[in-house]
């Protein structure tokens, strides 16, 4: 067999792309963004929230029509020709090891909410926590997605929870009535709240694997953003209920309900759900790197299905390739806000050109919200300045080797 199984529901689907969205963020950003704005985050998150659903939908819609293991760079392919898409895919593989290292080393401050990790020991910890989500991903999707739904919806009951604790005590105004909103305070908040929407890509690699993709595939994508969405909207609000705190007040609101067990809930579902971001975005390379083996664009190694229909031989690959990157950052001490920069910039031309190929694959309703998304990509392509270098530069080392490797037949026609 050389076809990926198709199992996953659409609960599943909602939980994948959500805990992807949440990820090592939920219990972090909201904080940041109220330290930037005030009670005008309320406002970042709500117009983030509004703003990502056109690329959502037009991801969705590209991904339920066109499903592929390739995902992006299958869309791209199919509009712009393969060494456009090529280039989109390896992007992709490029930036998840850097991307995913940093996710890991945010899920280290979660994990010092529960234990004191030295400088050695939070390494080894990083380590070990790798290879447990290699052991996930090796065993198949259809466990992941049902713990990540099951991971989801405690989320959602924990921030519904605390809400309700808090709701009728401490009334919040959605803005200071002598100033008014503050549109620049407003915008750079949503650009650090960006990242908490960053992993649309990743989740649309599996597509192919749904049960139903085009039933199923673009209601999960928009369900699960809107839940995320109404989530970090709640932890804001949560903030704002605790003007006297100035840090960790999502962990001291947590204290103050379960009675000092606050800190280990937090750091218990901060934890998971950054794993399971990680998780998502290996599984979904894992098959990226197998696709493009099988167009022998990477090695044919990388095709090998083990007996659950995963490529073990990509994940390997894509999980040694992490822990090459903790390592460097270990040794060298390199801020983990680098490599996410960095991640960022490869995504921004990841999202643009599936705008772009959306434009062309997709009907003419869909066109006003592609050239939306376009919009939103080069906007945020501009604010990023110079970390969009390393995207650049490895896109212009990665299009000559592809077009010298079209140049000599070494192409295979994709297939689906």
């Amino acid at each position: 067999m050389n076809q990926l199984n198709k199992q996953i529901t659409r609960g599943q689907g909602i939980g994948l792309l959500a805990t992807t969205l949440l990820g090592t963020g939920v219990f972090i950003l909201p904080q940041l963004t109220v330290d930037i704005a005030g009670h005008d985050a309320l406002y970042s998150w709500a117009g983030l929230t509004i703003a990502i659903l056109p690329i959502v939908w037009v991801f969705a819609k590209l991904a339920s029509l066109y499903s592929h293991a390739a995902g992006p760079a299958y869309f791209v392919e199919k509009a712009m020709g393969p060494v456009a898409g090529r280039v989109i895919g390896l992007l992709f593989v490029f930036a998840v090891p850097i991307g995913a290292s940093a996710a890991m080393m945010m899920v280290m401050e979660f994990m010092q909410l529960m234990f004191e990790f030295s400088r050695e020991s939070s390494f080894y910890t990083q380590l070990l926590l790798l290879f447990s989500i290699w052991l996930l991903n090796i065993r198949g999707i259809k466990l992941s997605a049902t713990i990540q739904l099951a991971l989801t919806l405690a989320i959602t009951a924990v921030v519904v929870a605390m809400i309700g604790a808090f709701s009728l005590s401490t009334p919040i105004a959605l803005a200071d009535s002598d100033t008014g909103v503050n549109g620049s305070l407003v915008l750079l908040a949503a650009g650090v709240a960006f990242w908490s929407f960053l992993g649309i890509e990743a989740v649309s690699h599996f597509s192919a694997e749904f049960k139903n993709p085009r039933q199923d595939f673009v209601p999960a994508m928009l369900i699960g953003t809107v839940l995320v969405g109404l989530l970090y909207i709640a932890c804001v609000w949560l903030v704002l209920a605790q003007p006297h705190l100035k840090s960790s007040a999502m962990v001291t609101a947590f204290d103050q309900i379960f009675t000092s067990g606050g800190r280990w809930i937090i750091g218990v579902l901060g934890v998971t759900a950054g794993l399971a971001t990680i998780n998502v975005y290996v599984g979904g390379v894992a098959r990226l790197c197998w696709s493009l083996g099988k167009e022998a664009v990477l090695p044919k190694y990388l095709t090998q299905l083990n007996h659950h229909q995963v490529p073990q031989n990509a994940a390997n690959t894509i999980t040694i390739a992490m822990a090459l990157v903790i390592t460097l950052q270990h040794l060298m001490e390199l801020p983990f806000e680098l490599f996410l920069s960095w991640t960022n910039g490869v995504f921004v031309i990841i999202y643009a050109a599936s705008m772009l190929a959306a434009c062309k694959l997709l009907a003419k309703k869909y066109l006003a919200a592609s050239l939306c998304g376009l919009l939103t990509c080069a906007a945020i392509g501009v604010s990023l300045g110079e970390n969009m270098l390393y995207a650049i530069v490895a896109s212009l080392i990665i299009y000559p080797l592809l077009a010298l490797q079209q140049k000599r037949g070494r192409f295979k026609h994709t297939t689906v």
